[in-house]
């Protein structure tokens, strides 16, 4: 019987073949650069396997380029022949019928499918791995962690790959406001797995959380060394030793992260550009000049504002537009999403057009200044932006931005108030201290302003 790494039968010509496709899996849930290249000697050793074709039509979804959206819905119909002529398991066959659902944009479908053979297949780590993954950008908290918990009881603490899981379920916690158990769990995974950086990624959004930035960049610094063999996801992570340094007011610090790290490669990718896009964005509201940084990323996403596949990394590329000076662009897209056509089956389609096309009118309206009409788009919609997807982390740039348009919209006692309910979510926030501090002033409490201005400083210290 040919297996795969976790003991799921296979439809392969050999154990050698389903081997590879083990390999890929593996270096793809570790986010190794070498990925593509198992991925090649996997079609090698075996260009009929069912699951190889199910595998390189996932990895075109994965890239979310509208290039290789056409590849993936000939990935899909690749696999089915393959299944059709071959023969396939019945869990190979729902695989195929998920990347399917997912080519045609029908998310939901997708995740129900991978779901569906996690329970009877808990070892099925693509699977796991993709519907953690999935839920994440669309907004689904409790779903990113559920993938995991339904499965881990069926797994032994022994299981050599256990730490996946361990670093998976810590995100998950994460996301939903657990973060004694998230830190409990990603901390093992880390201890047993350093070069898991999903598993360090999911105890740095802990430390995010909580606040407890220096204790972060300590965190990060030790483990540094293993990022080398990581493809871009590496990049992620200097942004988010960087929005450690943000959050204490270090912002040299961040430019040159920035510079040297996270946006020293100039790439197309969109997690790559959304880290580069959300960190100037604060840094400019924070009135830090940032120089021709935005020239490089407007230009990208001035070729990316077609895109309109995922809404988390399209709102940043409004932003590039909107910071770059491209209105009719910005606005554009804007109208883009606006026009979409009312498609209940797509999800990203639905997003865009409904929750999308609000919070991106209110970027553009930021950025040209209509600070107002900012705050009265966003208001009504504040807690409903997680189906635009991103990480809590990540999404609060939309907090940030709603806050800083009602200063400037000479709204002072609801800037305090938004200020007060973030800082009571991150009371170790010297940025926010700050702001509380400037606008406590401008309503004329002296002594509330120099308190806040005082704990401000002594975050910094």
């Amino acid at each position: 019987m040919i297996t795969d790494r976790w003991g799921n039968d296979m439809t392969a010509a050999s154990q050698a073949a389903a081997d590879r496709y083990s390999d890929t899996v593996f270096s793809y849930l570790e986010f190794r650069k070498d990925t593509g290249d198992c991925l090649k000697a996997l079609m090698a050793a075996d260009a009929d396997m069912p699951m190889a074709h199910v595998l390189r039509g996932y990895f075109f979804k994965l890239f979310a380029v509208p290039a290789l959206e056409e590849r993936a819905k000939k990935g899909a119909a690749d696999a089915a022949a393959k299944a059709q002529a071959r023969g396939a398991t019945p869990r190979e066959q729902l695989h195929v019928a998920a990347l399917a659902a997912w080519a045609a944009g029908d998310y939901a479908r997708t995740v129900a499918l991978w779901d569906e053979i996690l329970v009877d297949h808990s070892r099925d780590m693509l699977a796991l791995r993709l519907s953690h993954f999935t839920q994440f950008y669309m907004g689904r908290s409790a779903g990113v962690r559920d993938a995991i918990a339904r499965v881990l009881p069926r797994w032994r603490e022994s299981d050599p790959d256990i730490a996946f899981l361990h670093g998976m379920y810590a995100f998950g916690l994460e996301e939903c406001g657990d973060y004694a158990a998230a830190e409990d769990y990603g901390r093992r995974a880390v201890a047993a797995h350093p070069d898991d950086t999903w598993s360090v990624h999911a105890v740095a959004h802990v430390l995010e959380m909580q606040g407890r930035h220096r204790e972060g960049i300590r965190f990060l610094e030790g483990l540094e060394a293993h990022w080398p063999a990581c493809n871009n996801f590496n990049f992620h992570m200097w942004w988010h030793k960087a929005l450690y340094h943000y959050e204490l007011g270090q912002f040299d610090a961040c430019l040159s992260l920035y510079d040297q790290k996270f946006r020293a490669e100039k790439t197309d990718e969109y997690l790559d550009l959304t880290n580069a896009i959300a960190m100037l964005w604060r840094l400019e509201d924070r009135g830090v000049a940032v120089g021709d940084r935005w020239v490089e990323l407007t230009e990208r996403a001035e070729k990316r504002a077609g895109d309109l596949l995922m809404p988390f990394p399209d709102m940043h590329y409004v932003m590039a537009l909107a910071a770059g000076g491209k209105m009719d662009a910005a606005n554009g897209m804007v109208a883009a999403m606006k026009a979409l056509p009312d498609d209940p089956v797509n999800y990203e389609r639905q997003v865009l057009r409904t929750a999308g096309a609000i919070l991106a009118g209110a970027i553009t309206a930021y950025r040209a200044k209509d600070f107002g009409r900012a705050v009265d788009l966003l208001m009504p919609i504040r807690y409903g932006l997680q189906p635009v997807g991103g990480s809590h982390a990540q999404r609060d740039i939309f907090a940030l931005l709603l806050i800083e348009a009602a200063i400037r919209a000479k709204r002072p006692a609801l800037a305090r108030a938004l200020l007060a309910e973030r800082l009571a979510l991150k009371p170790n926030s010297g940025v926010s201290w700050d702001s509380y501090g400037d606008v406590l002033a401008t309503l004329s409490d002296s002594a509330g302003a120099a308190q806040a201005k005082q704990k401000a400083a002594a975050i910094r210290a």
